[in-house]
């Protein structure tokens, strides 16, 4: 209950600041003055109320909660601080010139315009579908393995409240790629644990020749991962927590590994543990490790393994990709892309779908199709291929 008060008076006082703010400025052009300014405080607190009040119930939430209270609610956390910042900004502008209540109007009304466009062009972003093709190239690649085909998807962040025809889109992207083996690599789920369910019903019919193998990610975690395991399992997908397993393909005998997930407290199962993850793969074994967090790579690229394949980062959701920069770059020192240490490689998926509100720029939700390749030209490394099919997939929703 302390918790509950102490959340409740935070966000009361947050919004309340940024109100003043804006509401002075506001306030001399409103009909209604104070009244009607302090009636859209309130519209704007509504959801962070709803919010506390579940905060620690056990109750599952709704498609409509999520979409009419928590999605508000992050809109509104990220929008009236940027709203007021610009204001101040503007009133500092106008100081010199006895108009600081003009320009900070002003400055308002063109910071509500940017961030209006930019949450349309962050919902169209999020709405587009990538698929990208890429040729692996792996020294002393078993000579079986030559032309395997691994489609990787991620961050799901599956709920009632996912675009049904979005993982439509996804599943048919999958299926049309003609995978020898599907990777899916964490945060199948949003936030609670029923959400495997809505998950299971996009994509209980994907299918590979070598299988279909998942790991847990952080939100799998947070939701309870013992019933998501059991939820994954029971749609056939072989879920691998750091444990591996031998495949074969045309002869040539290699391993997937899966490691745990750092969001799961040390001395639990699914804590990572690199050193039992790799403990059954022979020395000198092709192994293509799955591990949601790209930090856990460093562990296994110094035992090893020839391909990771992580998520986790979503590029931050914003990115510029020719400069190589993305929101989570600051923050990681693997965020995006590919990376390569030692012979060992790894590439970051950044999410097929999104996590919090539908807001994505320069990097739009990916089904990556990796293709293994014998390193013939000294270089290891990944090369896209069929760029056109990129955009082309990207329009048709494939």
């Amino acid at each position: 209950m302390k918790a509950y008060w102490r959340i409740l008076v935070f966000l009361f006082s947050w919004t309340a600041a940024c109100w003043l703010i804006i509401g002075g400025l506001l306030r001399p052009v409103l009909p209604g003055g104070w009244l009607t300014v302090l009636a859209l405080a309130s519209l704007c607190v509504a959801p962070s109320l709803g919010m506390v009040r579940n905060f620690g119930r056990s109750t599952y939430p709704s498609a409509l909660r999520r979409l009419f209270l928590v999605r508000p609610f992050w809109y509104t956390q990220l929008f009236l601080p940027l709203l007021a910042v610009s204001g101040v900004l503007g009133v500092a502008a106008g100081l010199p010139f006895g108009a600081s209540a003009t320009a900070g109007r002003w400055a308002l009304a063109l910071s509500a315009s940017i961030l209006a466009g930019l949450a349309l062009l962050g919902y169209a972003g999020a709405r587009r579908l990538v698929v990208r093709r890429l040729d692996v190239r792996v020294d002393d690649l078993p000579a079986g393995l030559e032309g395997m085909r691994i489609v990787q998807i991620s961050d799901l962040h599956v709920g009632p409240h996912t675009s049904r025809r979005h993982l439509a889109r996804v599943a048919a992207a999958v299926r049309e790629a003609r995978p020898d083996l599907i990777a899916v690599t964490g945060d199948q789920v949003d936030d609670h644990a029923r959400d495997v369910e809505p998950f299971a019903d996009a994509f209980r019919g994907l299918s590979a020749p070598l299988g279909v193998f998942a790991i847990p990610g952080n939100h799998d975690v947070y939701a309870g991962w013992r019933e998501v395991h059991r939820g994954l399992e029971a749609m056939g997908m072989t879920v691998l927590v750091n444990r591996a397993v031998p495949l074969e393909r045309n002869g040539a005998r290699f391993w997937v590994a899966g490691t745990g997930d750092p969001a799961g407290r040390r001395g639990t199962p699914v804590a990572p543990d690199i050193g039992r993850a790799l403990a059954a793969v022979p020395p000198g074994s092709f192994t293509l490790a799955l591990a949601h967090n790209p930090a856990l790579w460093p562990a296994l690229a110094e035992r090893g393994v020839e391909l990771t394949l992580s998520g986790h980062t979503h590029y931050g959701q914003i990115a510029i990709p020719r400069l190589g920069w993305s929101l989570a770059s600051p923050f990681l020192e693997h965020a995006m892309g590919w990376h390569q240490r030692n012979g060992s490689q790894l590439y970051i998926n950044p999410g097929t779908n999104y996590w919090g509100i539908p807001f994505r720029l320069g990097t739009p939700p990916e089904v990556t199709v990796l293709t293994l390749r014998r390193n013939a030209n000294g270089r290891l490394g990944s090369r896209p291929v069929e760029k056109l099919g990129e955009r082309h997939a990207a329009a048709a929703g494939y």
